[in-house]
This record gives C-alpha cells, structure tokens and sequence, in this order.
C-alpha cells in the first residue's frame, strides 16, 4: 500500500498557503497526485427562514460564496503551478450543511486528506465538517496540521496512541506506509487495563503485527499522571520529539466528544505535531 492520491481541502484564504504548502511537500515526499478541492460556503440553511432576509439577500450570500470559491482556486493554482507535482484543482459551492457530504464525495477517491486544525479562534465552523466528511462518510485516513510546523514530509519518529479500539488499529493500519519507513515507533500505553487479556503484556500485540511488517518499534507504557489523556500524550510527544501522532478518531460519540471533549477534540487543538487519525 502507498499514498498516490492526496487531497486538501481548503475552505478560507487565511488557512490556504500554508494547507498546500505542507500538501505539496508532502506530495513530493511521496510521488503523489494532489487534488486541491477549494470549497466556498454559503452559510444560509436550507428549510430555515430568516428574518429579515429576502431573495436578494440569499442570493448575495450565494454569489459571495461563489467568488470565495474562486478566488481560491486561483490562489491555489497559481500556487500549484510551481510545484512540479501532479495536481488538479476543483473549485465549488455548497451549502454549511452540506459540507461533510460533499468532502466526503471527493475523499472516498483519496488516499490520504490533508486539512488545517479544525479547532481554534480563527478557525471557521466549516472546518470541523470538512475532517468529519473526509474521515467518516469518506473514510479516508487525515492528516491534521497544526498552527505551525516543519515541512510535512515521510516522518521519522511516530507516536501511536493505543487503547485496544477498532478506531486506533484502524488508524495503525492506514498508516502502515508511514510506520514502515519510520526511523522508530512508539507505541504509547497510558493507563492500561489492570485486567483484561494484555494486561501482563500492554501493546505487545500490535508491537508483535507491526514489526512483522519491518516497523522498527518500542512500547512505552504510562500513567496518567496528569487530569487528561491527552494532556500526557502530548507531553511524552514532545519529550521523545515525535514529529508525527497516530491515533483513532472519535471513540465516543461525536455529540459527547462536542459537549465534553475528549482525547480526538483535545489533541487537536492543543498537538503541536501533525495528528493522523482514521476511523
């Protein structure tokens, strides 16, 4: 399995040439197509009336949504044109409520998205749909980036989240390309089952599948040493300078991950290292 097909999806000017500087870097390491979907959003609702608005109204909120979408396209192809890759861009217009759907349509055909962190106070409500259609009805695995980083290439150091979940083995399995040509894999336990099956041995399961497939790995096994999971994932990230995390995407429901948050949302918004997840 390799990556061959990468999409990234852009929704605002503001995120757009850092999103496809690291898509296109990222591409280059891999020998990659990229598809660039650039997404302008009509924030109306459709079966919602609005006081105050009439015909005109909604129609001027379509018509800015059209020229955002082009006026990132543009941007992105003038971009592209210099990266010596493989590329195509798309450039569309869809209603807030239809934004999971219609990433979701583009993703099924990728291998990997690439998106800007969906969380944050300069980040718009439509970047949340865009990581939930790309991963869920487009079950495709995503990379998050983070504010700022280093190029986005093939990483050196992985950090795996594990907890045993059908979305964390997911998340390994997509990313056996990347945890192959690791320099090293940490597969990081916190907290394990006192009991359960693996309790004498934590992660030595996945350690055993992944170095069946030439994944050079070590366990590191931690205690919860401060309020949140994710609060501890990222320090011992940070502490082995991980410079990629992989983990399973929403393993609550994505209603009590909004209302509460939970280690997906938490990571997210606070990882400083590019976060892959799948579900």
């Amino acid at each position: 399995m390799s990556y061959k097909t990468i999409l990234a999806a852009v929704t605002d000017p503001a995120h757009l040439t850092e999103t496809l500087a690291q898509a296109i870097s990222m591409a280059g390491a891999l020998d990659a197509h990229l598809d660039v979907l650039c997404i302008g959003v009509d924030r109306t609702q459709t079966g919602y009336y609005y006081a105050g608005m009439n015909a005109a109204v909604l129609q001027e909120t379509l018509h800015q949504a059209r020229e955002d979408a082009s006026e990132l396209a543009t941007a992105a192809k003038a971009q592209m044109d210099t990266s010596g890759l493989r590329w195509g861009v798309t450039e569309a217009v869809c209603q807030l409520a239809d934004v999971a759907r219609f990433v979701a349509s583009h993703a099924r055909f990728a291998d990997l998205a690439i998106v800007p962190r969906p969380y944050g106070e300069d980040r718009g409500i439509e970047l949340e749909p865009v990581v939930e259609g790309a991963l869920f009805e487009g079950q495709s695995p995503v990379i998050v980036l983070p504010d700022t980083g280093p190029e986005l290439k093939q990483p050196q150091k992985v950090a795996i989240g594990w907890n045993e979940s059908a979305e964390a083995l997911r998340a390994v399995r997509s990313a056996l390309p990347f945890l192959s040509a690791a320099q090293s894999v940490h597969i990081v336990v916190i907290d394990p089952p006192k009991h359960g099956p693996t309790r004498s041995d934590p992660g030595g399961q996945l350690s055993q599948f992944l170095a069946r497939h030439g994944v050079k790995v070590e366990i590191d096994v931690l205690s919860k040493t401060m309020p949140r999971v994710s609060d501890v994932m990222r320090r011992h990230v940070t502490d082995i300078s991980a410079d990629m995390v992989v983990m399973g995407a929403y393993g609550h429901s994505r209603f009590r991950e909004a209302i509460l948050g939970g280690a997906t949302r938490n990571m997210l918004e606070t990882c400083e290292v590019p976060v892959f997840m799948a579900h």
